[in-house]
């Protein structure tokens, strides 16, 4: 497919020091949700933000035809947007005015009246388009992150690159924010990669899994087959239990810590 996004070989990491190594994927299809789950310091987070242009790589990294690594950094935000953990601080703006301000970035062919309106519809599908005139440093933890996805998702990226981004929500935003991730891939065609740390959350949204350990992949594929108790194992140094429920989704039962 000629959207597809490969990553070959691609090395990165901080002060010299490579965090990903030589680290390739299977193709990423228009249309998939992939999650990047794995122990802490595993190189989830530095995987997207090499793939998003804000870390130096090496190897192999296309999207469709276009070499992303040979592309200027505003080149590459027009393909693809990295949603950090959180925004930063200070932000005096409203949080309508800074998905505003995001579609500008975009560049994309709007009138001012198209702009709001698709900056309004984003933050309804989130359920807080009451926070649309609210300033960002007004906000709970809770409402910036959710302020921060809307900013994301807003632009219609062909790939969007989410770390986190249920870390500061309660359980109801959390399947929110999840339902809409799966739902956004599939009407844009888009290709959508999130860094999880709660399992079961990464088996229900996700059409396949990436396991990172020490700055390799470890596993990869559909749910069942990358959440095992023998991946679990080797990678989260616990004895745990990979069962579905009467719903038929994946429930990882954790019985002990592996010593």
């Amino acid at each position: 497919m000629s959207g597809e996004l490969s990553v070959e070989a691609l090395t990165a990491g901080y002060h010299d020091t490579p965090v990903i190594k030589a680290l390739s994927l299977p193709a990423l299809s228009p249309g998939e949700v992939i999650s990047l789950v794995g122990p802490n310091a595993a190189g989830k987070s530095t995987l997207l933000r090499a793939l998003a242009g804000l870390l130096p790589a090496t190897g192999r990294l296309r999207l469709g035809g276009q070499d992303l690594l040979a592309m200027g950094i505003a080149a590459r935000a027009s393909l693809v947007t990295y949603m950090p953990q959180a925004l930063p601080q200070g932000v005096g703006l409203s949080v309508l005015e800074t998905l505003m301000s995001a579609l500008e970035v975009a560049a994309l062919d709007l009138s001012e009246k198209a702009r709001i309106a698709r900056a309004v519809g984003v933050l309804e599908r989130l359920g807080v388009a009451q926070l649309a005139m609210r300033r960002l440093d007004e906000l709970s933890g809770g409402q910036r992150q959710l302020a921060a996805l809307a900013q994301a998702l807003v632009r219609t990226p062909r790939v969007l690159l989410l770390d986190e981004p249920t870390s500061a929500l309660d359980l109801h935003y959390q399947l929110r924010v999840l339902d809409l991730a799966r739902e956004t891939a599939r009407e844009q065609g888009m290709i959508v990669m999130i860094v999880l740390h709660d399992l079961q959350a990464a088996a229900r949204v996700s059409d396949r899994v990436a396991v990172l350990s020490q700055g390799a992949i470890d596993a990869f594929g559909a749910p069942e087959d990358a959440i095992t108790p023998e991946v679990l194992a080797r990678v989260y140094h616990v004895s745990a239990r990979v069962e579905r429920c009467a719903r038929g989704r994946l429930q990882v039962i954790v019985d002990d810590v592996l010593r």
